[in-house]
């Protein structure tokens, strides 16, 4: 998990203070508070509390204050938001509490790196030869076996100097993912990771069978989420993130961690816990799970009913990846660059030269169609505060590339409460998405794979036609 996630994440990401400093100052004012709030319930002798020290105690709200890496990306990546800017902001905050807690194992178990670990530089010197074969790998077999070889590889060659392999794994990812066949290489390996994930679960409930007072006490737990959400909002937007951007991250980001799970297994075999709270934690970790996974799904209605009061906390104060770009005479936007939108982009701008404009929540993919000369621009389609503030009186029509009916669905609102006057076009890959999309608002649906069929039969047609001499 850490090394697909690796693949998908830039270094730079890291240095941001809406990243680095929210993910540190959470962890710390976490601690602090349900510190307190658990020795005053330990005070009152309430449960698996009543024994414990303030000491263990603080180790405990340290476990928790992790939030899920493998609960996180699943569900980014099921909405289609890993790369969207609260996607990328959730993800570099995991990153650096995935490093907090390998700092803490290996603070924990008395292990500390050989003077091997000056060595570990000298990986960035091994890119071209990862370059090449990756590039030697093609598109088949080989590929996925390539990825278990860095991520393993990775994983062995840090546990061999010391550190803990699980940061190895993240490192060769991010090292990796600059290389042009790093998204295929995630793509390729994603059913295994959803294997695994399925064998981390089943892991999980097979770690002991609860009894009634754990299951209350994991329940308990489970009622801190909330204040999760809360330090994690109120931090981003004291950071001046947008009140959307921090809804969104705080919301993806309220659950807890298998890192604390493994943490407090290294307390139990320390002695530090009883074997009592790897239970308690196994269930409130699959609570908190499904709690997210729950909530999530109606998140971006959720900031449009109270998108008021939360913008009552917005800092005045703007971060330039946060400020609105108005498109020079457009007349037609594309939303969603990938393969469908870039192919109409380019056979609209044959036809209507600058007056279409592209859309993409990937800055890196934006960046590189900017390189080609396309007019591409930063933009969530799902950011109703985005429709609001765009100047949408010149466009005629908006195409909807994007691979999910839920989102287009969604954009689809958002355009029509932003009193968007122009014509909507979407896509569809199955048949019975048309009337759904139809019913959402889209003036016009494409199935994507009838359309495909057709235009292929006209131009084979084509090579039917006689061939007229030339004179």
């Amino acid at each position: 998990m850490l090394f697909t996630i690796g693949l998908k994440l830039n270094v730079r990401d890291l240095y941001k203070p809406e990243v680095w400093l929210a993910s540190t100052a959470h962890m710390l004012f976490w601690v602090g508070i349900t510190t307190v709030l658990l020795i005053a319930l330990a005070w009152l002798g309430l449960g698996v509390l009543g024994l414990m020290s303030w000491t263990n105690l603080a180790l405990l709200t340290f476990c928790l204050s992790f939030s899920s890496t493998v609960c996180v990306v699943k569900i980014l990546e099921d909405n289609g938001e890993l790369k969207t800017r609260h996607g990328k902001i959730a993800v570099g905050v995991l990153v650096m509490q995935d490093i907090l807690a390998v700092l803490f194992l290996v603070i924990a178990t008395g292990k500390t790196p050989t003077l091997w670990a000056l060595l570990l530089p000298g990986l960035l010197f091994l890119k071209p030869l990862w370059q090449r074969c990756l590039a030697q790998v093609g598109h088949g077999e080989l590929l996925p076996l390539a990825g278990f070889l860095f991520a393993i590889g990775g994983y062995e060659v840090f546990e061999l100097v010391g550190i803990k392999g699980d940061l190895g794994a993240l490192v060769v990812g991010m090292l990796i993912a600059p290389h042009f066949k790093a998204a295929e290489l995630s793509k390729a390996l994603l059913s295994f990771k959803d294997l695994f994930l399925i064998g981390f679960f089943l892991n999980i409930g097979l770690t002991a069978l609860p009894s009634w007072s754990l299951l209350l006490a994991a329940l308990g737990l489970c009622l801190l989420i909330p204040l999760k959400f809360i330090l994690f909002f109120r931090l981003f937007t004291w950071l001046k993130l947008r009140a959307r951007t921090a809804y969104l991250s705080s919301l993806v980001l309220s659950n807890y961690s298998e890192f604390g799970l493994i943490v407090v297994a290294l307390l139990v075999n320390l002695g530090l816990l009883t074997a009592d709270w790897l239970v308690v934690l196994a269930l409130a970790l699959s609570f908190s799970f499904m709690f997210t996974s729950l909530v999530y799904k109606t998140s971006h209605h959720q900031y449009q009913q109270h998108g008021a009061l939360l913008k009552s906390f917005e800092s005045q104060d703007r971060l330039s990846a946060d400020t609105y770009f108005q498109p020079a005479n457009a007349e037609i936007l594309v939303v969603g660059l990938g393969r469908v939108g870039k192919g109409a982009y380019h056979a609209l701008h044959n036809l209507q030269g600058d007056k279409v404009w592209g859309m993409d929540a990937d800055p890196a993919r934006v960046n590189k169609l900017r390189k080609t000369g396309v007019q591409a621009m930063m933009g969530d389609g799902e950011d109703s505060d985005f429709w609001e503030n765009m100047d949408m009186s010149k466009i005629q029509l908006v195409l909807l590339a994007l691979p999910s009916i839920q989102d287009i669905c969604t954009i689809t609102q958002q355009l029509k409460h932003a009193n968007y006057q122009g014509k909507i076009a979407s896509i569809a890959r199955y048949e019975d998405e048309v009337n759904a999309l139809l019913a959402a608002g889209s003036d016009k649906v494409f199935n994507f794979f009838t359309e495909a069929g057709s235009g292929f039969a006209e131009e084979s047609m084509l090579l039917l036609q006689p061939v007229t001499p030339h004179d």
